[in-house]
């Protein structure tokens, strides 16, 4: 039995994709949306993010519409989330603590990324709530390069 769950956990259905880059030049920043970007052991060149285990923020392309429907909002933005890398196609959440391949890029994905009191504002009351459990991750570079809209998206 341990074998096989090891195996289940280990499969994806399909790779991911990149579908959105969102940098912040200062930490209130507006966000700037690029169609690439390099990546050094630091973080996204141009961001304000930190070196180390929260270099990058990622979320989930899939859970923007459930943020919409929890906060009363039509519609969700990813430069209102203020996370650097929308995926779609992949559970980022069966990658936790493992790497994350994109273009050659990798990263290595270390922990929910908690919202902030921001999401307020973004959001409207309730924002902060909408966002908990599904706010994506932070990862720190363990491979850096270019990255690119569209880039495929694999753990690895």
């Amino acid at each position: 039995m341990k074998g096989q769950l090891a195996e289940m956990m280990a499969r994806h259905a399909v790779p991911g994709r990149l579908d959105w880059i969102g940098l912040r030049s200062a930490r209130h920043a507006v966000i700037d949306a690029v169609n690439s970007v390099e990546l050094t052991e630091a973080g996204l060149i141009g961001d304000h993010g930190r070196a180390g285990k929260r270099a990058v923020t990622l979320i989930q392309a899939e859970h923007l519409p459930v943020i919409a429907a929890l906060s009363g909002n039509v519609l969700v933005l990813p430069a209102q989330l203020r996370r650097n890398l929308v995926i779609s196609g992949l559970n980022l959440l069966a990658v936790r603590k493992g790497l994350l391949r994109i273009g050659g890029v990798t990263l290595e994905i270390h922990a929910p990324c908690p919202p902030c009191s921001r999401m307020e504002a973004e959001l409207g009351p309730g924002g902060y709530n909408a966002m908990r459990g599904h706010g994506g991750w932070y990862a720190s570079v363990v491979r850096p390069g270019p990255i690119h809209l569209g880039d495929i998206v694999t753990p690895g």
